[in-house]
């Protein structure tokens, strides 16, 4: 669901990019931010908790609650509501922690 006609959107805002969510190509609208073109291609669940393991998905959409963490182009824990869809952009579910004191982080 999203609003594909309305005053206010720009042309700009109906090219397509496409990107990957856990290796698997989709569509979005550039000027859409990850967690949104998400849920426009019916995907809710972005990842699972840390301490329970339950589904996380978005919550409040502004980054405050940090309950839409996702690895995105490498990067752990991007807030996938404050990040623009890019082309060819990889993202993928924040299933757990980082690992802060591995080899790829210098430790």
């Amino acid at each position: 669901m999203q609003i594909s006609e309305h005053p206010a959107l720009d042309k700009k805002f109906n090219k397509e990019v496409t990107f990957y969510f856990n290796s698997q190509q989709l569509k979005a609208k550039k000027g859409q931010t990850v967690a949104a073109a998400l849920m426009a291609n019916s995907i809710r669940k972005l990842g699972v908790s840390r301490k329970l393991f339950k589904a996380r998905g978005l919550y409040c959409a502004n980054g405050r609650c940090t309950s839409c963490f996702m690895t995105i182009n490498g990067l752990d824990h991007v807030l996938s509501c404050n990040t623009l869809v890019e082309e060819g952009m990889e993202v993928y579910s924040n299933d757990s922690d980082p690992d802060v004191r591995g080899e790829s982080n210098g430790n």
